[in-house]
């Protein structure tokens, strides 16, 4: 049971991460003097980003320990 409580607290830190980033961008592109709508696509990318590396990352590191 611990091992699915450490999984689940690990997939929620790295989504919080993710949309930390995607929202750090969002603002910044704004502060840029982007339109909404491009702010908006900036954050996305950036989120989708931050999940795609924690996914490599985690494949990575499967692969290593296994």
């Amino acid at each position: 049971m611990t091992r699915l409580a450490l999984v689940l607290v690990t997939a929620a830190l790295v989504v919080a991460l993710a949309l930390l980033a995607a929202a750090a961008a969002g603002v910044l592109a704004r502060i840029d003097g982007a339109t909404y709508p491009a702010a908006l696509s900036r954050a996305g990318a950036t989120f989708a980003a931050g999940l795609t590396l924690a996914a490599v990352i985690a494949q990575t590191l499967i692969s290593v320990l296994a």
